[in-house]
């Protein structure tokens, strides 16, 4: 049976070739009658089989499940109102059992210290697990399918030979998947909390979390009702939280009453009741292809979910719809196993990274509990990225505001248009053009475009607008295209960009963030081959260690003492003409594998002087040169630093090197860390997702203490707000949106309504301050939706 079990539901490209198992059946096509087995009784494989009847009643599906009928884990299981309309169009009468048994309820209450609050306007639906499955086996026996309970299955090679078709739908310890793992090639990752799943015997009135703060660490409680008498109780804790409380000595009664003894608060003084639960450890299951021959995976065997986002049951039931749904749709069977896993790998892969940082939000609870509550509730419920801002004001408007209030938001105004102070300069609001190479510039010097670009971008309403990298020696160029701050030319034509900015668009600061290229230099524009060497006019390139960029790229030069020396003095004399130019804030650029990068990661810096080895060793000159610069640069403007809080690849700066990264240059008079990921070392694996560098600036910032700037696919002003006021962020920083939309801060005021000190129209352009009329949009059609002729059998 498979192991998915409810929780909180937040509100691909072609494979290749796939090998077939031993023997295979002879080929079918997808809309001839198909033997189908499936191996495994939970919710998901007995969906699959009630709509492969349904769609053809002559088709012999088989399930298999080693249990018994009424044998079932866990108690409660969240469908979303999204799952449940695919139910209803696919088959009403398994829909119509499933609303007749549902619970319902709009509120999640966060108990945190002592304090509850409430957000209401949620709309969630549960029910029993034993009662789903009751469900679907009815509706499995009514349509004639063969339900074989307490049977193991025949071996997958068997049925891949007889059947037409084989379902592997047996849970995260899915054997089919360990049979072909070389085919599949699962990549499973544990985690770091311990929870057991638990029930009681009377109805919470609300989705709850409650957090315990013990002697021996920080636990919680996720419990929900599924029944009028009955409710989910999971708890959860660190493993190190788990040892220390003992709970690695206790049994399954011992466990279960120590849980109702901590909770007792949010019990009412009543006990849990187990049901063969035990302490585990969640495991993600990723597998690079789901199918094998005609073997494919659903649910846990393919992918897992963290409960805290309840999306185990969720995404079987949804596989079930697309796989039948495809193999009424295709020709072949092949065919129909490569459409499903195309249509579901992109959605799979978008839950599992909104579930991952659910997880590890949990896992990282401690890191919050200082905030006020009700930033604290706020920052909860958007934790997994799905819920935001946005969502939680049309949800529940009265929660949000108090939220903003407690936050400091005047009436009316969003938290990304709150001002934000950084020295002697304040920010009007919290948006940042990020820097964006643009490669245009001749001799370093800017031009036309540059003004152009920047004063654009300061037009648009943003509070800060950064320049590209600038480099501080002709030598410390990425491409020939590099602007810089090197000759007093160069200087000149900065001035007369800020010199724009700051009489067109009174109000917005211009940043100017310094570099030096290191190994990564003497490179193509990047429209014409990024990071790859010029064809002729190459200039020497150096580094902390003689490593090149990328197999076969020209090697570095080792820096010398002295050579190093020079350097920190081009910082400088660069640091100097940016203030005479007129910039705000300054920015040095120890991110991206560039220069002063390659000292602070492991992977790049290879010394075994006093600049290299120990991560104190590593940071020592990247801190000389800022050192060197702050003093130069005057006193009462801000200076910040953009740092790569991981290479994305093995052996490189840890999370936790990266905070002492953080902690080494605010001790140093960095105002504020601009937190970017990755571009280090050529062979990286960056998990790519929206606002997927954002959690590396949210440990920075409660960790090290310091403001923070979140970089990393924040493409909207909904995830601007919900950073920002739930604290995992100080400034968001924005890239190719302001590609996109040069205006994207004022366009983001006129959407959400708001006219403020935040954010001001120029002059000439309050005309196109209302945003435009469009077109309806009509909605997506169900996914399947079966013929008259097929809506009872």
């Amino acid at each position: 049976m498979s192991s998915t079990q409810g929780g909180l539901p937040a509100s691909g490209a072609r494979g290749t070739a796939r090998a077939t198992p031993t023997t295979p059946h002879s080929p079918a096509t997808a809309r001839h009658p198909l033997r189908t087995a499936i191996i495994g009784g939970g919710p998901g494989g007995l969906y699959t089989a009630v709509l492969l009847k349904r769609l053809a009643p002559d088709r012999e599906v088989t399930v298999w499940e080693r249990n018994a009928p009424d044998d079932t884990f866990g108690f409660g299981v969240v469908l979303s109102d999204e799952t449940l309309g695919g139910i209803e169009h696919a088959d009403p009468a398994v829909y119509a059992a499933l609303q007749a048994d549902f619970v319902r309820w709009d509120d999640i209450h966060i108990t945190h210290r002592g304090s509850r609050r409430t957000s209401t306007g949620h709309g969630f639906a549960a029910l029993g697990r034993r009662r789903l499955l009751e469900i679907l086996h009815d509706r499995c026996r009514t349509l004639g399918v063969d339900l074989r309970f307490r049977a193991e299955a025949p071996h997958p090679d068997r049925l891949a030979r007889e059947y037409d078709l084989v379902v592997a739908a047996d849970g995260v310890h899915s054997t089919t998947r360990a049979t072909y793992r070389d085919a599949f090639r699962p990549r499973l990752t544990a985690h770091r909390c311990r929870y057991i799943w638990l029930a009681a015997d009377f109805a919470f009135d609300a989705f709850r979390f409650d957090i315990a703060e013990t002697e021996h660490g920080v636990m919680q409680l996720h419990g929900y009702p599924y029944a009028p008498d009955a409710s989910t109780v999971i708890v959860e804790m660190r493993e190190e939280v788990w040892k220390a409380a003992g709970f690695d000595e206790l049994d399954e009664a011992e466990s279960t009453a120590r849980c109702a003894k901590i909770f007792t608060d949010a019990l009412g003084g009543r006990p849990l009741k187990s049901n063969k639960s035990a302490w585990t450890t969640f495991r993600t299951v990723v597998n690079a292809r789901w199918s094998h021959g005609n073997v494919v995976l659903l649910g846990d065997a393919a992918h897992t979910a963290h409960f805290s986002i309840g999306s185990g049951t969720k995404l079987a039931v949804e596989d079930a719809l697309a796989l039948a749904a495809c193999l009424e749709e295709q020709p072949t069977v092949d065919e129909a196993l490569t459409a499903y896993e195309e249509e579901r790998r992109p959605v799979v892969a978008s839950t599992q990274r909104a579930a991952k940082a659910s997880l590890e939000w949990f896992e990282d609870l401690s890191r919050y509990l200082d905030q006020p509550p009700r930033r604290f509730a706020f920052n909860l419920l958007t934790r997994s990225r799905r819920v935001t801002h946005d969502n939680l004001r049309l949800r529940d408007p009265r929660f949000t505001e108090s939220v903003e209030r407690e936050f400091g938001c005047p009436p009316g105004t969003p938290p990304m248009f709150t001002p934000f102070r950084l020295r002697g300069l304040t920010l009007r609001n919290r948006v940042v053009v990020s820097p964006m190479d643009m490669y245009s510039a001749t001799d370093g010097v800017p031009g036309d475009f540059h003004l152009v670009h920047l004063g654009a971008r300061a037009l648009g309403g943003a509070g800060l607008v950064m320049t590209e990298m600038v480099c501080v020696s002709e030598q410390g160029r990425i491409t020939p295209g590099c602007a810089g701050l090197y000759t007093g030319r160069q200087a000149e034509a900065w001035r007369r960009i800020t010199d724009f900015v700051h009489a067109q668009a009174p109000g917005t600061a211009i940043g100017v963030q310094l570099g030096h290229s290191g190994r990564k230099g003497s490179t193509r524009l990047m429209w014409e081959g990024m990071d790859e060497p010029l064809p002729e006019g190459n200039w020497p390139l150096v580094a902390p260690s003689p490593l090149p960029y990328r197999p076969g790229g020209q090697v570095p030069r080792e820096l010398t003492r002295a050579q190093l020396t020079d350097v920190r003095e081009q910082f400088t004399a660069a640091a100097h003409r940016a203030a005479r130019a007129g910039f705000d804030l300054l920015e040095l650029h120890c991110a991206h594998g560039y220069l002063l990068s390659g000292f602070l990661s492991p992977l790049t810096n290879r010394r075994t002087d006093a600049y290299g080895g120990s991560p104190e060793k590593r940071l020592r000159f990247p801190l000389e040169v800022f050192d060197a610069v702050r003093a130069v640069w005057p006193e009462d403007r801000p200076m910040t630093v953009r740092v790569s809080a991981t290479d994305w690849a093995e052996g490189g700066t840890s999370p936790e090197e990266a905070v002492a990264i953080a902690r080494a240059f605010a001790a140093h008079g960095a105002d504020a860390v601009d937190v970017s990921t990755g571009q280090v070392v050529a062979d990286e694996r960056p998990e790519f997702g929206r606002s997927y560098q954002a959690p590396f600036a949210d440990r920075i910032r409660h960790e090290a203490g310091v403001p923070v700037i979140a970089v990393g696919a924040i493409s909207s002003w909904d995830d601007v707000n919900s950073l920002i006021l739930a604290g995992r962020a100080d400034l968001c920083a924005l890239a190719r949106p302001h590609l996109y939309d040069p205006h994207w801060t004022l366009h983001a005021a006129a959407e959400q309504g708001y006219e403020g000190p935040g954010v001001v129209w120029p002059a000439p352009y309050r005309a196109g301050s209302r945003r435009p009329v469009t077109g309806r949009t009509d909605g997506p059609r169900p996914r399947l939706t079966l013929h008259a002729g097929r809506q009872d059998v």
